[in-house]
């Protein structure tokens, strides 16, 4: 907390009952974190969800889109944290961006086709019976129903694929716009990026090994309509120095790059996750 406030401060938005920083239950989240299994404990020390939460500012009850799930890491945070009165809305890539990826099988693309389905069954069974609401839809269609419904927005790890296949469909540009399309005035997007220095090419931080800039995000996100309210160092990590032959997924949890290297795997294994910025934005 003593990080975020020192942002705060810098940007000067912090003042006694400041909306940009939320009554959020601490007490409640440390809970639900300290519940989770222990492999995801162990992830903590990189991906600081606790403070990461409390930055953006997601509280109980409220509705949060969150892009990309995946195997729902943090979803099993945010169901049981948002709780009964809570709506969890998970968002997948577009079905027409996965064959671009290169790698999903015939039957990986088909599973695509029942994404939302799928998600918001596994994801109830995550929920029990004291979690949150669920729903979902795919980048590109949201439902119009779902309008100026959400408090919050999450993209954790979740623009670079967005912006490597920008040219191919659009679909940065259509996933920030159903992100400011669900959010009331006045909602607020969390952005949780594997972040490229300044130092590295252009063409390097585009996306495809992962990483993109700090200017690239906020100039995307400030074209797509909001406006950044803060910074945190909170989910930094200096040791994460890559060349221009890394890739994002050479680090923990992946290790694409070492399987078969137990010396370089120890190394890497050693720098931890990735370097991230964490960022947050508002509708106005």
């Amino acid at each position: 907390m003593k990080k975020t406030l020192i942002t705060l401060l810098a940007l000067g938005l912090y003042a006694a009952g400041s909306p940009l920083l939320a009554e959020v239950d601490s007490t409640r989240l440390a809970s639900v974190l300290a519940a989770q299994p222990e492999e995801f404990r162990a992830r903590y020390q990189y991906r600081h969800p606790q403070e990461t939460l409390e930055f953006i500012g997601i509280e109980p009850g409220m509705t949060v889109v969150e892009g990309l799930p995946g195997a729902g890491w943090y979803t099993k945070i945010l169901l049981p944290y948002l709780g009964s009165d809570g709506q969890l809305i998970g968002v997948d890539y577009a079905r027409e961006m996965f064959p671009l990826f290169g790698f999903y099988s015939e039957e990986q693309l088909k599973s695509k086709e029942t994404w939302s389905e799928d998600f918001i069954a596994q994801a109830k069974d995550w929920a029990g019976d004291d979690g949150a609401q669920v729903s979902a839809f795919v980048f590109g269609s949201m439902p119009d129903e779902l309008k100026g419904k959400a408090d919050a927005v999450v993209f954790i790890r979740v623009l670079h694929n967005l912006a490597r296949f920008e040219a191919e469909g659009g679909f940065l540009t259509a996933a920030l716009r159903n992100a400011y399309d669900a959010l009331k005035p006045g909602g607020i997007v969390g952005v949780v990026q594997h972040h490229a220095r300044d130092g590295m090419p252009d063409d390097w931080a585009s996306g495809a090994r992962g990483y993109l800039k700090r200017d690239f995000v906020i100039a995307q996100m400030e074209e797509a309509g909001f406006e950044l309210v803060a910074a945190s160092e909170i989910n930094a990590n200096e040791k994460d120095q890559p060349t221009e032959e890394d890739i994002v997924w050479r680090l923990p949890p992946s290790l694409a790059t070492s399987k078969k290297d137990p010396e370089l795997k120890a190394k890497l294994e050693a720098v931890g996750e990735s370097n991230r910025m964490t960022l947050k934005f508002r509708k106005p």
